[in-house]
């Protein structure tokens, strides 16, 4: 019996280090983002064959560490203010793939701290490429996975097609003496308000168009555009209803031939007209009794523009950022969600792979089918508790003293024993 103590002792001295190295582990990676704290499960050993039935007269064998099993709580969230460092707020992983100690798949993080390589591909530390779903042309992204890559090209130019004007014209403005279309005087001294836009032809060449506008009789506006200081000859009319709402517009199209690049056309869009009496909609000129002035205006073209960077949503989209001001979308991060996180296999450099016990990668978007949404320019920090580690740090200790007493207690009965024979 003296035997079946110190072998209870052994185990439980093997177990409380098993333990104190789970302890261990979770101190050292207290400051590793993304990684989730790691706990001994315990399990008694029998005495005796369960086939053999139960006996309360025979003590067990001792204990043993049964599974180690790892902690998904959210970490906190540590703002970086790196663009590419993004941290999932929720369930589920980011998808990274590659190549780790010789096995080439998906892996799975939530470790964001991401960069862009030289070849323009979204990357953890490790090299590995973050994976999603690459946006298509017409705002919509496609239905399989593929590493997110920054197209770091120049985005060509887009010549202006559409310019937006939202303004009010004065109601109780008279028109200049200055005859509209007087060549012997500027616009400026003709016209009762002016604005200007700067345009861009296919060449990505910035062109200034100057819109005026003159009153010409009680609810009646004409408008005419200059580009670059020369008359385009474009000129239309707008006019109003008794509680200055834009009841019509004509010609609301400015042509213009740059010099070495297509001839323009641009279409005026200055609202929608009402029918009379009814409300101005937003968004439409107006001619009210009070001073003009421009509300908004907007065009559709811009010049050239180098990349100068990414952006990240909280639904995971990945935008491109260039020097001209204009974002367009690259992919939208994929997450995997699992059925059993506690299935998945640890695979070192905070990556996971799944196994039959996790079952397989659910894939999908973020902010979507219970899957966490994404913080950009934050990583999500250890969910490790070094006040409960501690406490676990002097609960093993403790337990290892005293199995270790439980040894030299049986060794004691058993020098007794052999005592006897003397």
């Amino acid at each position: 019996m003296d035997l079946r103590a110190m072998n209870s002792g052994v185990s439980g001295l093997l177990a409380e280090q098993q333990a104190l190295g789970v302890v261990g582990d979770n101190i050292a990676n207290v400051n590793t983002v993304g990684y989730k704290s790691e706990r001994a499960i315990f399990e008694d050993v029998l005495g005796h064959s369960i086939l053999a039935g139960t006996s309360s007269g025979l003590p067990g064998a001792g204990v043993a560490v049964g599974a180690i099993k790892q902690n998904y709580t959210q970490g906190s969230l540590n703002t970086t203010g790196v663009s590419t460092d993004v941290a999932l707020s929720g369930d589920g992983f980011f998808v990274a793939n590659g190549s780790v100690d010789g096995i080439t798949g998906n892996f799975y993080t939530r470790a964001g701290q991401f960069t862009l390589n030289k070849d323009g591909y979204l990357v953890n530390p490790d090299g590995l490429k973050i994976q999603g779903y690459s946006a298509n042309g017409d705002g919509t992204y496609s239905a399989s996975l593929s590493s997110i890559q920054a197209p770091t090209s120049s985005i060509q130019p887009r010549a202006t097609t559409q310019a937006t004007v939202t303004a009010n014209l004065d109601s109780t403005a008279t028109a200049p003496t200055n005859a509209w279309g007087d060549t012997t005087t500027t616009f400026a001294s003709q016209a009762n308000f002016s604005t200007t836009q700067t345009v861009y032809d296919t060449l990505g060449n910035e062109h200034t168009m100057d819109l005026y506008f003159r009153n010409t009789g009680t609810g009646t506006y004409d408008w005419h555009a200059v580009m670059d200081g020369t008359d385009t000859g474009s000129t239309g009319s707008l006019t109003f209803g008794t509680n200055g709402a834009l009841t019509g517009s004509t010609g609301t199209t400015v042509a213009f031939a740059p010099t070495g690049a297509d001839p323009m056309t641009i279409a005026l869009n200055f609202g929608t007209p009402v029918a009379a009496g009814e409300a101005s909609v937003a968004g439409s000129m107006t001619s009210f009794a009070s001073s003009s002035n421009v509300s908004s205006q907007s065009q559709d073209g811009y010049a050239s523009g180098d990349f100068s960077g990414i952006s990240i949503d909280g639904q995971g989209v990945v935008t491109g950022l260039y020097t001209n001001g204009q974002k367009l979308a690259i992919s939208q991060m994929g997450v995997a969600k699992f059925r059993s996180n506690d299935g998945l296999g640890r695979a070192g450099d905070s990556l996971w792979i799944d196994t039959r016990d996790s079952g397989p990668a659910a894939m999908g978007t973020a902010a979507s089918g219970g899957r966490g949404s994404v913080t950009s320019g934050s990583v999500e920090s250890s969910n490790v508790d070094l006040a409960t580690e501690f406490v676990s740090l002097i609960q093993h200790q403790r337990s290892f003293s005293a199995n270790s007493k439980t040894i030299t207690t049986a060794d004691e009965m058993l020098q007794e024993l052999i005592n006897i024979k003397r």
